[in-house]
Order: structure tokens, then C-alpha cells, then sequence
């Protein structure tokens, strides 16, 4: 028989991975880990090259590596702590789910998440304060986010709450590697990804709609229906990136930063896909949800390339509008 691939096909022990192990991995939710660990990993590049810290740092990929994957764990004990704490919801919507089909216990999952959690705090402070500083925030929202007060169950405020570490923390723990996270470079970008987020967390809630409402928890989609919810997201997905024009008017941020527009157009895209609804046969959500990660992810390479090619006056014929 053939090995367990993707969270939706059944446990079977295989030579190597129990499936006892193979549960405790899907409690992470790989697929997910991918775009904050390559997101963080180009911008500490960028950040890198924008602050020309390369003397200073002769090490820097390492640094890179040990950064990127701290904050992969803390995304990873998010998951964790989240599927220990909606079980509930899971047995209607994702009764695929390690808890749900009994491979692994509730407890174990949350033993699980505080032990990546203080993985990510401990060698996060070894790399600099600041970037200490920034993970005991993720920490604190994706925590707060599934415990008591749960953040997760109130309407408006769910979304940007997790849009929060997701999108404006992520980026200035990344930037804060090599350097000032408050420079207005990252907390432009930041707060760019963070509005973006607002609007495309919108797609993780349509699976999860019957779930959330029989469980306490208020989402625009089973509040307003899924047509209504998507027109609410849109601003927040299109608005982010026209905005990017207006920046570079006023000289907020460089010039060559304009091709980044063009990501209205995924945007948009995953407003339309809200609208289709249609599942993923081996991703755990709807296509809008994958798309929301491989634009997030693209959005950062683009962001590095752009700093690459534009600090090397590459770019110098990009006029403002």
C-alpha cells in the first residue's frame, strides 16, 4: 500500500513512519509551513541587502536558516494548538484530522505545541532582541487566538486578528534579523501584507462554515453567506497594492517598488474563487486558501527581488506615476 501523502487519505503504518508519527506531522500541517518559512527567509534577504549588513554578517545564511525555521516551528505550534483546541468544529468539517480519527489525543497535541512554542521563543532570543521581541508577539496572538479569551470567536476581530502575526509581525520579525524593523520599508510591507490578510483569511472559514456555527464561532461566512462575505474581503485584498502607487507619489517608499502592483491581480483571483467555493481534493481548503499562500509567498520574492535589482540602480527607468 501506498504511503500517506496528504492529510485527507487514510493512516496506514508504513516501513519508516508510524502512523502514530505520521499524526503528530500532520498536527503541524506541513503545506502551511512552506510559505512562512520561505516568506521569512527573503525577507531577511532583502533586509540583508537593504542595510548592506554582509561584512557584518559573514554568517548571514546561517543566521537566515536558524530565523527562518524559528518562526516555520512557531507556525507550527500555532497548528498544533489549534487543532488541539477545535476538535469539535474538526469532527464536523475535518473529521480527517489526527484528533478527530483517534491517532492522536488532544493532550498530546497541545503538549506538542508548547514545546514548539518554547523551541521558537528560546532560539528566537538568541538571534537578537528584537526578533525575541516579535515571536513572544506571534506567540501571544496565535495563543490567545485558540485559548480563552479565544480570539477566534468574534466576528470582524478574528480575522484581523490572526492577519495580525501573519502578516505585519511575520514581516518585521524577518527584517528585524539584519535590521531597523521600524524603518518604514518593512512596516509598509508589512502593513500591506496585513491588510491583504484581513480580506484572504476570509477563504480558510468557508470549509469550516456549519462547523463554526454549531461551535460558537462568529465568521463573515456564516454570518453573511459566502457571496456577501467575499464582496466584504475584497477591498482588503485589491486596496493593499492600488495603494502602492500613492506611496511612491509621496515618496513613502522607492520607485522601484511599483511592479508590485501587479499582484492585484491574484487578488482578485482569490476573491473569485471565494465566490466558486471549490474544494481542494488533496489540500485541506478551497483553492482561494492555496492561492492566498503561493501570492503571499510570491508577494516576498518579488519584494526581495525588487530591493536586489533596485539598491543595485537596476531599476532607475521605474518612474513614479
Amino acid at each position: 500500500m501506498s504511503a500517506k501523502l496528504t492529510m485527507k487519505e487514510p493512516y496506514i503504518k508504513s516501513r519508516f513512519l508510524s502512523k502514530k508519527f505520521r499524526g503528530y506531522l500532520d498536527l503541524l500541517r506541513p503545506f502551511t509551513l512552506l510559505a512562512p518559512f520561505f516568506v521569512s527567509m527573503f525577507i531577511m534577504f532583502a533586509s540583508l541587502v537593504y542595510n548592506n549588513k554582509f561584512i557584518e554578517f559573514p554568517n548571514w545564511w546561517i543566521i537566515i536558516g536558524q530565523a527562518s525555521l524559528t518562526l516555520a516551528f512557531l507556525n507550527g505550534a500555532s497548528n498544533a494548538l489549534n487543532q488541539a483546541t477545535d476538535v469539535e468544529s474538526d469532527k464536523i468539517s475535518k473529521p480527517y484530522r489526527p484528533i478527530p480519527r483517534g491517532v492522536v489525543e488532544r493532550d498530546e497535541a497541545q503538549s506538542i505545541a508548547y514545546i514548539f512554542y518554547l523551541f521558537g521563543l528560546l532560539r528566537a532570543v538568541t538571534i537578537n532582541i528584537w526578533f525575541g521581541v516579535f515571536v513572544f508577539l506571534i506567540m501571544l496572538f496565535t495563543v490567545v487566538y485558540s485559548l480563552p479569551p479565544r480570539m477566534k470567536r468574534f466576528l470582524f476581530v478574528n480575522q484581523v486578528w490572526i492577519a495580525v502575526p501573519r502578516g505585519l509581525l511575520a514581516i518585521l520579525a524577518s527584517w528585524s534579523v539584519f535590521g531597523n524593523p521600524f524603518d518604514i520599508v518593512p512596516l509598509t510591507i508589512g502593513l500591506i501584507a496585513l491588510v491583504f490578510f484581513i480580506g484572504a483569511m476570509t477563504t480558510k472559514d468557508i470549509v469550516d462554515c456549519e462547523a463554526d456555527r454549531k461551535t460558537g464561532t462568529r465568521t463573515l461566512i456564516n454570518t453573511f453567506g459566502i457571496r456577501k462575505a467575499a464582496f466584504i474581503s475584497l477591498p482588503f485584498l485589491i486596496c493593499p497594492f492600488t495603494m502602492i502607487p500613492v506611496l511612491i507619489h509621496y515618496q513613502i517608499i522607492n520607485s522601484y517598488f511599483l511592479p508590485l502592483t501587479i499582484f492585484i491581480i491574484p487578488s482578485f483571483f482569490i476573491f473569485y474563487l471565494m465566490l466558486k467555493q471549490q474544494q481542494s481534493e488533496t489540500l485541506e481548503n478551497v483553492q482561494g486558501w492555496s492561492l492566498m499562500y503561493v501570492t503571499y509567498l510570491f508577494y516576498a520574492i518579488s519584494f526581495t527581488a525588487l530591493i536586489i535589482l533596485g539598491e543595485l540602480g537596476q531599476l532607475n527607468f521605474i518612474q513614479p506615476i
